[in-house]
């Protein structure tokens, strides 16, 4: 159709580009930039430099606050809005939605069917395709009169006649078919499991006397006495559990409730003579607090002594059973939602060669409406995952994805979608496939915006902003803007060498030989993991490399790092580990989730440095004087806090309809403390000058106080020099508080730990991968141990050892599928991983 002159002259006026001045939020330095529209645009730069500022806390925030303002103040004042962002102006921004890099974490009720709404359609296709079954046993075949009952109204839906018997009987519903409404199985209320209490955690270390707290259940609250109350009872308490008679453990264990009346000595010193103390065995302890406890806390730690296990009702399918009687293609709803997904369009093809003629057209319609939803978890690589598998049970990366499919779905036109590291926990052969989908929704006319470290992902974009040139005060600043070919040119770009293959892959220098001590085990009858045997080399570093759904975390989090730290307590294994040797006894797991949830928590109070500054300034003559503690120079406490914001530095406004505003508290102008706790001076500095330095900017300081000085050298060695020792660790990126959680264990010997890192490269640009990797490297000169899984190349590539499992997720995963040296499985791949890993190094010049 050709367009009128006015058509052409509108056309031509729309804008192009979003145009963002003065952006100041976080690090960014006021900074302006033109994001094109209907373009595939990504931001590149260092952990912390500002990228996500600019998508999160510009593009989005504004983008989603203006589509909230076109709603009514009603609508507003229920719908959870962000904060203004602090940014002069932003010109042409479409309506924007975003899929952050940690997704909430799902409901025990949501499942992976419910949360990509296929399972929704699968309710559908058994009501209407659906065998029934009537109540004297005989199946009725599916026909077009059974659809039609369906979809009648009132108490004529789903009424049927049985063909054999002529009883009238009703089918059940697609309502009826879920598990979080009528279809709830009534003995586990449809989550598909019980919780029991494990009589295994109630004893927690039988080698301790009670005395010294081998009943762990006695050790919550107002429980701490029953351990004099047993010895009145005539158990001995003083010697250890294992040692103690039958009659005496069963009494721990079972004995009756009972009052004794006895003298019992608090906490406080104070003796109550003739108490009459009630006895509770070491299962009531749990249950009766698990009734009367209120707190979130106490709960949580009441929850350690219970297990969860599979509903002896249900079995698992959180369905009612009768509604199991019910087929579609020979299996029931439940055999369906435990197919991996990537077996559903098999299934679908037995349904319909199952099906009448008559109702081809019926199936066709509500299975293409079933295959839409399904196409683009598939095209993300997320085959392996049942409709049934726990929302909870998913990685970031799996719930980021199940996001991105939804998104996809909707088809919208016209938004500004904003994704926030889409390839975590990505395999590098399923980055094509989210290439794709990226692409889409391009095509479907919409502007998209990612941030992103993935090389691959960086080359399909149309657009790159470098953000930099360092993190923190260091960054915020515009390097350079371009496509890809542009920025392969531009000298003080960061990621050009990763573009163009002049990177240094290697930040360390490999091990020669694979170490002959090793941890070996076995793990076998776990998810997909049968029989597969394990070896980590003692004091390498290991990549733990494969698909989602391979088994590493199966392998890893759930039988390696308990089975050490069951050894070290001497307990018993996790039931599916076997022949487990190792010479290691602890374990410490880091990831990049954020440290902290309130402002509260800084640089300086994450380490030792906040506690020393407080005895360092307690110590002043002046603080002598006013009889100021230690106390008074925290901003936690009420003496040293500022008396209007309470330590915090900001007060919050709530403004009825418009977001809640928070400005930085006018009495103490954010810097946390009172005045008067201000005037004490240690050469000079208030507490608050001193928390106002950055790490660089407090060395010379601190030079003659030593144990300041030693975790200022640790921080500026994993590379947080620039972090101010106030600044709020909530705000941190991810690589940031990663190398933060490593600062302790950097000043002393390492020997017997075994470090695992879950997925380190969250967040991080390739050279904070090199920067990472020479902080795992002063771990093993301190005689670690350290385990990475991983699906980085940056960081497989400097790995001493790779152990990968596969081939693919699920069940087609749970094998070991290449070990060995690093070097040697570059050299001669045997596996996609190694494959991919091979391929990526010859991009580079050597």
């Amino acid at each position: 159709m050709i367009k009128s002159k006015e058509e052409l002259t509108l056309t031509a006026k729309l804008p192009t580009q979003i145009e963002v001045r003065g952006g100041r939020v976080h690090n960014l330095k006021n900074i302006d930039v033109n994001i094109p529209l209907h373009k595939f645009v990504a931001i590149s730069g260092l952990s912390g430099s500002g990228k996500s500022s600019l998508a999160m806390g510009i593009l989005y925030e504004e983008g989603s606050r203006r589509y909230l303002d076109a709603l009514s103040t009603y609508m507003r004042r229920r719908i959870k809005q962000g904060n203004q962002a602090n940014v002069i102006s932003v010109k042409h921004i479409p309506s924007a939605l975003a899929l952050r890099q940690r997704p909430t974490i799902p409901s025990e009720r949501a499942t992976v069917g419910t949360m990509s709404e296929t399972f929704n359609i699968l309710r559908l296709i058994f009501s209407r395709l659906g065998s029934p079954v009537c109540p004297n046993g005989h199946r009725l075949k599916p026909s077009l009169e059974i659809a039609e009952a369906m979809a009648k109204s009132g108490e004529e839906m789903g009424q049927l006649t049985c063909l054999v018997c002529g009883v009238k009987f009703y089918a059940p519903s697609a309502e009826q078919f879920a598990f979080n409404s009528d279809g709830a199985c009534e003995e586990c209320g449809g989550t598909g499991k019980v919780r029991q209490l494990d009589d295994s955690k109630l004893i927690a270390d039988p080698r301790l006397s009670i005395k010294d707290g081998a009943v762990a259940s006695w050790s919550l609250p107002g429980r701490n006495f029953m351990p004099n109350v047993a010895e009145h009872a005539g158990v001995r308490i003083d010697i250890p559990y294992k040692d103690l008679t039958d009659k005496e453990k069963d009494f721990v264990l079972n004995g009756p409730e009972k009052k004794y009346k006895m003298d019992f000595l608090s906490g406080t010193g104070r003796v109550f003579h003739n108490f009459n103390a009630l006895y509770e065995n070491a299962h009531q302890a749990v249950l009766r607090s698990a009734k009367t406890s209120k707190s979130e806390r106490a709960q949580k730690r009441i929850s350690e002594f219970f297990s969860y296990q599979i509903c002896p009702v249900c079995h698992g399918s959180r369905l009612k059973p009768e509604l199991l009687k019910q087929l579609v293609g020979s299996l029931n709803i439940n055999e369906v939602a435990e197919m991996p997904l990537g077996d559903l369009i098999a299934w679908k093809d037995q349904v319909f060669k199952s099906l009448p003629v008559d109702m081809q057209k019926m199936a066709n319609a509500l299975f293409t409406e079933f295959v839409d939803n399904l196409q683009p978890l598939l095209d993300l690589g997320l085959d392996y995952l049942t409709m049934a598998r726990n929302g909870n049970t998913l990685s970031t990366g799996e719930l980021q994805r199940i996001q991105l499919a939804r998104t996809l779905r909707t088809e919208t036109t016209g938004v500004l979608y904003i994704l926030d590291e889409p390839s975590i926990g990505l395999h590098p052969a399923n980055v094509d496939g989210l290439i794709k989908v990226l692409h889409k929704l391009v095509a479907q006319g919409n502007s998209l915006v990612v941030v992103d470290h993935n090389v691959d992902i960086i080359k399909a974009a149309d657009e790159i902003i470098e953000i930099g040139p360092g993190s923190g005060e260091q960054g915020g600043e515009i390097l350079d803007q371009g496509s890809v070919d542009q920025i392969k040119k531009d000298k003080q770009s960061l990621i050009r060498p990763y573009l163009d293959g002049t990177a240094a892959l290697m930040a360390r220098k490999r091990a020669e030989k694979i170490n002959s001590v090793k941890i070996s085990f076995d793990v076998d009858h776990y998810f997909n993991l049968q029989d597969v045997h394990a070896a980590i080399p003692v004091n390498q570093l290991t990549a733990v490399t494969g698909f989602s759904g391979a088994g590493k975390t199966s392998l890893i989090l759930d039988s390696l790092v308990p089975a050490i730290q069951a050894q070290a307590k001497g307990e018993t294994l996790p039931k599916q580990v076997k022949n487990f040797e190792s010479p290691i006894n602890q374990v410490v797991s880091v990831d990049a989730s954020p440290i902290g949830k309130s402002t509260r928590s800084t640089v300086a109070t994450y380490t030792s440095i906040m506690d020393n500054l407080r005895k360092l300034f307690a110590r002043q003559s002046l603080a002598k004087e006013k009889h100021y503690t230690p106390t008074y120079f925290s901003y936690n406490n009420k003496q040293g806090a500022c008396p209007t914001c309470g330590g915090t530095g900001i007060v919050t406004l709530d403004i009825q309809f418009l977001p809640d505003m928070q400005q930085t508290c006018p009495t103490c102008e954010g810097n946390r403390y009172n005045h008067e706790v201000q005037k004490v001076k240690w050469n000079s500095y208030s507490i608050v000058d001193i928390l106002n330095l950055d790490i660089n900017e407090a060395l010379p300081v601190f030079k003659k106080e030593p144990k300041i000085e030693r975790d200022l050298l640790l921080l500026k060695e994993v590379g947080l020099d620039y972090l101010h020792l106030g600044e709020s660790t909530p705000t941190l990126s991810g690589g940031e508080a990663q190398r933060l959680k490593l600062v302790t264990h950097l000043s002393h010997k390492q020997n017997d730990t075994l470090f695992v890192f879950d997925e380190p490269t969250i967040g991080l640009h390739p050279l904070d991968v090199k920067v990472l990797v020479q902080v795992i490297q002063k771990l093993l000169d301190q005689g670690a141990t350290i385990i990475t899984i991983t699906h980085d190349l940056n960081m497989i590539v400097n790995a001493d050892n790779i152990l990968d499992l596969g081939p693919r997720g699920g069940k087609n995963g749970g094998k070991v599928v290449a070990a060995g040296q690093t070097q040697d499985l570059i050299d001669h791949p045997v596996s996609l991983t190694t494959e991919y890993l091979a391929n990526y190094c010859r991009q580079f010049k050597k």
